[in-house]
């Protein structure tokens, strides 16, 4: 492994970006000890104390270490606000910043891609072994859990390539799945007010149908953020001779180079690693294999690699020519397509005879209080240091007529004016709720042919009346669980967005007042049929028009995953190295 550029700069395989899926396929595909790998990151090494620490997300985010430092344009959808945009710039990307929630989604979410794409290696049944093949679940494997050491079918067929060319041939388990390590009263009274509502309780949110109220599970390890630079890259894949790191070096272009029939491909990319441009070439090009063809890997996520390939020539033709930038292939999907969760914080003040500790308020608003926490987390690995950014999670209908859950509370004991603001000085807890499939779709367009330009992120909020509907019934739901009688106790009393506002245009405007993105990003370089004409790569996620180039990660999927999107992104990268590596 060496950080630096090395003095042989052709690879069989180029992989950009070392986040989610970067990271898992730098694993799976150096795995095979005759191929070269190079894995570059932009960002950093996650040597970072706060990166591995679970509540240290509150010192990552809006921190230029470890974060691109995004914001969006100016949104109608919320009054005109703009929002803070995290990504992760360090060895883990978002893996390394996030909320750390195991989820995968729902069965149909899966079904309906295969349909979208006509290929049914993407319907739940066959997805769900990819899931399975690297969890590592605290409870051990069952028909829907995967555990460290115990291979799932896909290593136990002689014929899939993985169980031939994977060393570890007891396959799985590097993406481990906790328990949380803490529990809040409130929180508990919340989910029981939830059950009076109507709303079942769960033990398990990933079994194709996420419906229920329960705590989240966490990807975690023994109260360390567990993000997927720990769980792929080292020890096994840094140790790999043929396997290569690159980090602090930003991808400016790729190289796109016409061949002898006329066709485009992707054989290379240009790198900025802040003292020199360098080009690393997918082509081996040694005395025993001269001139073998490589594959370019685009793993930068939903926002850097419609940047990236709009950057280099592919994307909408009248965006690259407004830039000056030569159009290799007119692509008008790149960029398009943007959908994102967006959450809609209510925040409720709760009373109590004993008022220190009902919330993280109070708990952590003093000197004492702090140093007990820290004290806590120092010799058990417990208690609010350990924390996701939300503990309590539930899946429910906005209305009874929906035909599946179609709404994600996020809860939290906690409160705050926005996201990297003090907690208020009153205890009170944070109900947010998103709508997990959003009609609304935005853009990622670049501003200037300059990499190092932000590009413009235009998500588009709340700009469909279904949407905006959604927002108003989601909060009157919110409004009839605290009103259940399990929460009495606490004195709830609704301090955004206010029981005066009551009918659907009032609670609309005061969502896009009040809500912020829960950081879910997808569908920006989407896959689709042959005639779709917004599609950007194939259903094996390869770019149309440009051969030895694939994106993989968050960006490929057509319609957003109905809960948090991490680990649907892990699975994407356990398809495509298994295509690649099959030469599909």
């Amino acid at each position: 492994m060496s950080d630096n550029v090395s003095h042989d700069n052709h690879f069989d395989y180029i992989i950009i970006g070392a986040g989610s899926a970067g990271c898992l396929l730098a694993n799976r595909l150096s795995a095979d000890a005759s191929k070269r790998v190079l894995l570059i990151e932009a960002g950093r090494k996650d040597d970072y104390h706060w990166i591995h620490i679970p509540v240290g997300y509150l010192y990552c985010i809006g921190n230029a270490r470890t974060d691109w430092l995004y914001n969006t344009e100016p949104d109608v959808g919320l009054n005109g606000r703009s929002l803070r945009y995290p990504r992760g710039k360090t060895l883990g990307g978002s893996s390394s910043i996030n909320g750390m929630i195991y989820m995968r989604g729902q069965a149909r979410d899966y079904d309906t891609w295969a349909e979208l794409t006509g290929d049914p290696a993407w319907r739940w049944d066959n997805a769900l072994p990819h899931f399975m093949l690297h969890e590592d679940h605290y409870k051990g494997a069952d028909a829907m859990h995967g555990a460290r050491g115990v291979a799932p079918h896909l290593m136990q067929d002689k014929n899939v390539p993985y169980q031939k060319i994977l060393r570890h041939r007891n396959a799985g388990g590097e993406w481990r799945v906790e328990k949380q390590r803490l529990r809040w009263d409130v929180l508990d009274a919340f989910a029981e007010a939830a059950q009076q509502a109507g709303i079942p309780a769960t033990q398990d949110f990933n079994r194709g149908s996420n419906e229920g109220v329960g705590y989240f599970e966490v990807n975690q390890k023994d109260g360390w953020r567990w993000s997927t630079a720990r769980a792929f890259l080292r020890p096994t894949c840094l140790g790999r001779p043929n396997f290569e790191l690159w980090t602090s070096a930003q991808v400016c272009k790729l190289v796109v180079e016409a061949q002898a029939d006329g066709a485009k491909r992707c054989t290379g990319v240009e790198v900025w690693t802040g003292s020199e441009h360098v080009t690393a070439k997918a082509t081996r090009d040694s005395a025993s294999e001269r001139g073998l063809i490589g594959e370019v890997l685009l793993c930068a996520g939903s926002i850097g690699s419609p940047q990236i390939l709009q950057l280099s020539g592919i994307g909408p033709g009248a965006l690259l020519q407004q830039h000056g930038i030569e159009v290799q292939q007119d692509l008008p999907g790149v960029g398009a397509n943007l959908q994102d969760h967006l959450q809609i914080r209510s925040v409720y003040k709760i009373h109590a005879d004993k008022a220190w500790g009902l919330s993280l308020n109070t708990m952590a608003a003093s000197m004492w209080g702090k140093a007990r926490i820290g004290l806590e987390y120092a010799l058990k690995r417990t208690g609010p240091m350990s924390m996701a950014p939300s503990q309590l999670g539930a899946f429910t209908r906005s209305t009874p007529d929906q035909p599946y859950p179609n709404i994600e509370y996020h809860v939290q004991p906690l409160s705050l004016d926005a996201f990297g603001e003090p907690l208020h000085s009153f205890n009170a807890f944070t109900a947010s709720v998103c709508n997990l499939n959003p009609t609304s779709r935005g853009t990622v367009q670049i501003r200037s042919p300059r990499f190092a330009d932000a590009p413009a992120i235009s998500p588009n909020y709340l700009s469909t009346a279904e949407d905006r509907q959604v927002a108003a019934d989601s909060l009157r739901l919110t409004r009839k669980i605290v009103s259940q009688g399990a929460m009495a106790k606490y004195k709830p009393e609704e301090f955004k967005p206010g029981v005066q506002f009551q009918s659907d245009e009032d609670l609309a405007r005061l969502a896009g007042d009040i809500a912020t993105t829960i950081f879910h990003p997808v569908g920006t370089t989407k896959m689709g049929r042959a005639d779709d004409s917004m599609g950007v790569v194939d259903s094996h996620l390869r770019v149309r028009g440009i051969r030895g180039l694939r994106v993989v990660d968050a960006g490929v999927m057509p319609l957003i995953t109905s809960g948090n999107t991490n680990s649907p992104t892990l699975m994407i990268a356990e398809k495509a190295a298994e295509w690649i590596q099959a030469g599909i």
